[in-house]
């Protein structure tokens, strides 16, 4: 009798421990799959980039993946902290795992087996392996029913801030792999990464379409201030009027909106 009391008395302590996780994301892929595993409500801080779902904005926040501190994310009182390895500033890295706190940088690998990849980590640190079965199933499901066609259209991704912050998305981005699952191709393949935005690039790449972030359009003025961004309107993109825009996380986050993503890239690339 006296060791059933005992087990039990484990158990307890062992759910108590896991329901009383106080868990700080630094990506937003991350987090939207912490609330997939159920685990919104033991999340306690979050990065700017954590917007989906929508009650992740209530979150308090710790910084965009440039610029936290360690000191903010510790003085939320973490028992986890978990982000990608290759977004995070190194210094801020060393100081988290210097100290207490349970600390995960994971690997993000661009493409749907990375997706389910990454699940499986975030679930297992913690320890919601059996939810993330269901969960993966529910993403299989949503991904066998996205037809992509490949459409060959040319694709320029441009990130904006303004008309002073303009860059040209190259290979090896988010972005580019999403055009590529959506059955387009990047309209820039001689480089990686991001490249300042110049006439001459735009007026050599000639893309068909035009992409960019909601909010990064919104910064230009709109389709109209684009236009008056020096070479957009001598591309066929931009002589057709050819700019598509979507949400920043779900075009660029690679996680569990991936099906979704693809699908409405697919549709507004051909539309």
């Amino acid at each position: 009798m006296k060791k059933i009391i005992l087990f039990s008395s484990l158990l307890l302590i062992v759910f108590g421990l896991r329901a009383q996780q106080r868990i700080v994301s630094l990506n937003g892929t991350i987090s939207e799959m912490l609330c997939a595993l159920g685990l919104e409500q033991q999340i306690v801080g979050v990065d700017v980039t954590s917007t989906y779902p929508a009650s992740l904005q209530s979150k308090p926040k710790v910084g965009h993946n440039r610029n936290i501190s360690a000191e903010g994310v510790l003085s939320l009182q973490p028992t986890l902290v978990l982000g990608l390895d290759n977004q995070l500033n190194p210094s801020l890295q060393e100081q988290l795992k210097t100290t207490q706190v349970k600390v995960l940088f994971l690997k993000q690998d661009l493409s749907v087996e990375g997706v389910r990849a990454l699940l499986k980590e975030v679930a297992k640190a913690t320890g919601t392996e059996g939810k993330a079965t269901a969960v993966q199933q529910q993403f299989d499901q949503q991904l066998s029913a996205v037809h992509a066609d490949k459409n060959n259209k040319k694709v320029l991704f441009i990130y904006a801030r303004g008309a002073g912050t303009m860059m040209v998305g190259g290979t090896g981005t988010p972005v580019d792999k999403l055009i590529q699952l959506s059955g387009g191709q990047n309209a820039v393949k001689d480089f990686a990464d991001f490249r300042p935005l110049t006439a001459e690039a735009l007026v050599a790449a000639d893309p068909d379409v035009l992409l960019l972030f909601d909010s990064g359009l919104k910064s230009l003025g709109g389709t109209e201030g684009l236009l008056k961004v020096p070479g957009v309107a001598q591309t066929r993109a931009g002589q057709q009027g050819k700019v598509v825009t979507m949400d920043g996380e779900l075009l660029s986050g690679f996680g569990l909106r991936l099906p979704q993503a693809i699908g409405e890239l697919s549709k507004k690339i051909k539309g």
